[in-house]
């Protein structure tokens, strides 16, 4: 497994919609390997291709404790339904060090296929639902500063020092 390079906006692979996965196969595998090792090494909870620089629908998310979700692989994810609209404070890997308050839909269900091909949907709410319809942003070109309040811009956020190790989360 490898750590992969981050792109980071204003990189044209960010605005772009990605190509459907057509087959599942051992590159393929490794990607999503190498996906979900350079999620962790970014302390993110999800990763879509485009923002390694691969314009494939493909997503993994993993939702850390208390909840404990995932990893979840998203291939060719597409969001069935979505009810809701709750404000949040968003923040992407692919912009660091800013958040931003943005609308996100409450209750989400996505239909996509495993690692294997075989064809699941996920019914999610809370941070799961946030992160999919994130994730499933990336593949449509669109980064959660596009869903801000016209005039609004995203605001600087300080790293915040972990007493373990000194890293930024």
């Amino acid at each position: 497994m490898a750590i992969l390079p981050l792109r980071y906006h204003p990189d044209p692979v960010l605005h772009r919609k990605a190509k459907r996965v057509n087959n599942i196969d051992g590159p393929v595998q490794k990607l999503i390997d190498d996906m979900i090792e350079t999620m962790h090494d970014a302390s993110g909870v999800g990763l879509a291709a485009p923002q390694i620089g691969i314009s494939l629908r493909l997503a993994v998310i993993e939702i850390p404790p208390p909840d404990s979700i995932g990893p979840i692989v998203l291939i060719n994810p597409e969001i069935v339904s979505r009810t809701g609209e709750r404000e949040v404070e968003e923040g992407c890997l692919s912009l660091p060090g800013f958040r931003g308050n943005i609308k996100r839909s409450v209750n989400v269900v996505v239909k996509a296929k495993d690692r294997y091909g075989k064809e699941f949907k996920v019914k999610s709410d809370g941070l799961l639902a946030e992160a999919l319809e994130h994730e499933l942003d990336h593949l449509n070109g669109i980064l959660y500063i596009d869903h801000m309040k016209e005039g609004e811009t995203p605001h600087k956020i300080e790293p915040v020092e972990d007493s373990r190790d000194g890293e930024e989360d």
